[in-house]
């Protein structure tokens, strides 16, 4: 019987892992072997420590990442967290920055501002939650601020392995993760995860499925129609050709799919796997459908060059953005149509925001 695969955690959790455990010895509490963090969503995790220190007036802190079974670029790496407390009698906040290995945001598009370091939003609340739970219970009446500082010493050189450079993200790597913990990705094993899931749901005389492409796109489609059975929900992520065709066999005629702007954009391209890694936007095509619609060409020609799908849509003047959107929705379902026989099947695509604000079903 083959062994199921290991889970890991995220370069989010590794930064929040190293700056708990360098609040713990700075505030006089022994080097932990191991340190309990919170995740973004909900829950907690171990992780092991490699080790802890004072360095005068600040502490410094290491975790080795593990990603499991996933083949992550991050993996066995150094991830380091050094916090520094200044007592200046203001209330107590966290200041989290980069340093070594961390890489800097350089174009627009992203969660992370320009000029920032590339620590997303997630991470940068579950840091701040994790530190501020630690001196709670080690010193729960610390006034000031601690000084964060994230560093992976060989940073610069892993970004070489990840998609950092084409999205702008100069110097290092980034620190990502909205959920905490790494599940291993494997084609194989996902596509039989799609195929049973419609089985199952299939089997239960379900009529209409909804294909998301992660937990995000899930948890606000049943945020806005709790009445929908979770059975109904099916994971698709970047599997588009794949979960059409699937659907198809498994007798399904009513489908949705819930996503964000970037994920459209390439349904829209049909794309048959949309993982950036492998099929990325074609941003003069782009380009000229935006000229069909009659919009600036000097916005049009920005977006020949664009970096992300969110920084085009951003671009797209707010009077056309609906336009922009059914333009896309409309490829998109002649593409998903288009995997298939198109033998009646009804297909409908709901967008989120990133909010998870709907901005258009149909």
């Amino acid at each position: 019987m083959k062994k199921d695969l290991r889970e890991g955690f995220t370069t989010g959790s590794a930064a929040t892992a190293a700056a708990m455990s360098a609040v713990r010895v700075l505030l006089g509490g022994n080097p932990p072997l191991s340190i309990e963090i919170p995740l973004p969503v909900k829950g907690n995790l171990t992780i092991p420590v490699h080790r802890a220190e004072l360095d005068q007036k600040s502490a410094r802190a290491v975790i080795i990442k593990d990603a499991g079974d996933d083949p992550d670029a991050t993996h066995g790496h150094e991830f380091h967290a050094v916090v520094e407390h200044i007592d200046n009698g203001e209330e107590l906040r966290v200041e989290l920055s980069g340093g070594i290995g961390i890489g800097k945001v350089t174009l627009p598009g992203l969660p992370v501002p320009v000029g920032e370091y590339a620590i997303n939003p997630a991470p940068r609340k579950q840091i701040s939650a994790g530190v501020l739970k630690e001196i709670s219970e080690t010193a729960p009446n610390l006034n000031g601020t601690i000084k964060i500082r994230i560093e992976v010493p060989r940073g610069e050189e892993i970004a070489f392995e990840t998609m950092n450079s084409r999205l702008g993200i100069l110097g290092g790597i980034s620190i990502l993760g909205t959920q905490g913990i790494v599940r291993p990705f494997s084609h194989a094993s996902w596509k039989a995860s799609i195929a049973q899931a419609l089985a199952v749901t299939r089997a239960s005389g379900i009529e209409e499925i909804i294909f998301t492409t992660g937990r995000r796109s899930e948890k606000f489609y049943l945020d806005h129609f709790p009445e929908t059975q979770p059975i109904c929900m099916i994971q698709a992520a970047d599997f588009f050709n794949w979960s059409m065709r699937q659907a198809e066999l498994k007798k399904f005629r009513k489908i949705s799919w819930a996503l964000f702007i970037g994920k459209l954009v390439k349904h829209a391209m049909g794309f048959p796997y949309t993982h950036a890694k492998d099929w990325s936007i074609d941003f003069p095509l782009l380009a000229n459908w935006c000229d069909e619609l009659n919009i600036d060409p000097a916005i049009t020609t920005q977006i020949a060059g664009a970096n992300t799908a969110r920084q085009v849509f951003e671009m797209i003047p707010g009077a056309t953005k609906n336009s922009f959107i059914d333009m896309l929705i409309g490829k998109a379902k002649v593409n998903a149509l288009g995997f298939t026989s198109k033998n009646n099947m009804s297909i409908k695509y709901c967008l989120f925001d990133f909010d998870g604000n709907i901005l258009r079903f149909f």
